[in-house]
């Protein structure tokens, strides 16, 4: 299974380094990708991040407005998502976030906390959940130590 971040903005290297640090921990049986959206003029970071969500993918988007939920329950919709078959697009906004037709459109909207976060530095927090819920599912000792 793959889970893709779709975001707009280039970030500085620590954050890079952060989310690659993250995503190489991975096993074969899923992957963490990020795919950053390129800026057109004409076009919303919320469009363009949209028109890069694959036909059949499960979409997520992240959002203050969300469903808040610990890493355990993060653990179960990650192992659904693997009973589900389908890739998982996780979208986080830019400056400006999502509007009301955007999220009444995706599969589900979680919120990482009440706080507004910085857009690039969720790449890396993102990253890190999604790995401390695939230690939880594979028992690896990760969640317990931290």
């Amino acid at each position: 299974m793959k889970l893709r971040l779709i975001t707009v903005g280039r970030a500085p290297r620590w954050i890079d380094d952060g989310f690659a640090d993250y995503s190489r921990r991975f096993r074969r049986d899923m992957s963490v990708e990020l795919q950053i959206v390129k800026p057109k003029p004409q076009e919303s970071d919320e469009t363009r991040i949209l028109a890069a969500v694959r036909p059949q993918e499960r979409i997520l988007a992240l959002d203050s407005r969300g469903e808040q939920m610990s890493s355990e329950q993060l653990a179960g919709m990650m192992r659904d998502w693997r009973m589900d078959g389908r890739d998982v697009a996780i979208l986080i906004g830019g400056a400006d976030g999502f509007g009301k037709s955007t999220l009444d459109g995706v599969d589900q909207v979680i919120s990482l906390s009440a706080m507004t976060l910085p857009h690039l530095l969720v790449r890396v927090i993102v990253a890190e959940q999604l790995y401390r819920a695939y230690s939880i599912l594979h028992g690896h000792p990760y969640h317990g130590a931290h």
